[in-house]
């Protein structure tokens, strides 16, 4: 697996929800609602094994589940000033190294559909756009990326 990229613990929470939050903070006032990443419980997801993180301090993380038939990438987040260093690249290769570990053939993830950046990264790495659906107050786009 990606070197670099580690199980987070709970030393870890609270870098974890200061990274989430830098990493979504602006979009409240575009989106209108708090990005479902920053009402996690990200104590709760430390605890269960779907957090990893990057870096000392932490200037990346991955929250993912498990599925039957595929890896849920639930939340990505790189602290604004690492933006543009390859941490996110990194991230999302290990998302797919953990994937193939398990044994899933895909990973699956959705965006606001006005988090418009989103939409320009995910197709780079290979993301195809599944639907576009509302979830209670959000608009999602949902990819997915079939494993090799």
């Amino acid at each position: 697996m990606t070197t670099g990229v580690r199980a987070a613990v709970p030393t870890d929470v609270p870098a974890v929800k200061a990274v989430t939050d830098m990493a979504y903070g602006h979009y409240i006032a575009r989106i209108g609602v708090v990005p479902q990443p920053m009402e996690a419980d990200h104590m709760a997801n430390v605890a269960a094994g779907r957090v990893f993180v990057t870096g000392d301090p932490v200037i990346g993380l991955v929250v993912i589940e498990e599925r039957a038939d595929h890896l849920f990438l639930d939340s990505i987040a790189v602290h604004p000033d690492a933006h543009g260093t390859g941490v996110g690249r990194r991230l999302l290769e290990f998302v797919e190294a953990r994937a193939r570990a398990l044994g899933l053939p895909e990973v699956r993830l959705y965006t606001n559909a006005l988090m418009w950046e989103n939409q320009q990264i995910y197709p780079k790495f290979g993301y195809e756009v599944v639907e576009r659906r509302t979830d209670g107050p959000y608009d999602r786009i949902h990819y997915r990326k079939p494993l090799d």
